[in-house]
């Protein structure tokens, strides 16, 4: 079974592109969970459900990496709590994230920039 999950940051931002992509890619719209909450925490409500949903050999499909999490170490226990679990996940704009070491080396470096960019969103906006 194929699962999508969608996130956007703030209650004024829209999750219809996100969800639009993965329904274009074959999940069911029943299948979507989403949140309106920051990344920086894998503690949401429509995330957890999902992750309560989920099941060996099925598919998560987001269209980022920044979408599961902002936060290197939460989403990386994530990935690999799912992985543990046999659960395929599928990132949009990357392919199908594998086991492997180079596919962990991958998704480590790719957190790390989006935690950084979340950091230097962060830092310009105090700034003004």
């Amino acid at each position: 079974m194929q699962y999508g999950y969608a996130r956007v940051s703030t209650l004024g931002q829209s999750l219809d592109n996100q969800v639009q992509d993965l329904r274009d890619n074959g999940v069911l719209k029943k299948n979507i969970y989403t949140d309106k909450y920051t990344g920086t925490s894998t503690d949401r409500i429509g995330f957890q459900k999902l992750l309560d949903t989920l099941k060996s050999d099925d598919t998560l499909v987001v269209t980022k990496l920044d979408r599961l999490a902002r936060n290197t170490r939460e989403a990386l226990n994530v990935l690999n709590e799912l992985q543990d679990k046999n659960i395929k996940i599928n990132i949009l704009n990357l392919g199908l994230i594998d086991n492997s070491s180079i596919g962990k080396f991958t998704t480590t470096v790719l957190l790390a920039v989006a935690e950084m960019e979340r950091d230097m969103i962060v830092n310009r906006t105090q700034e003004g």
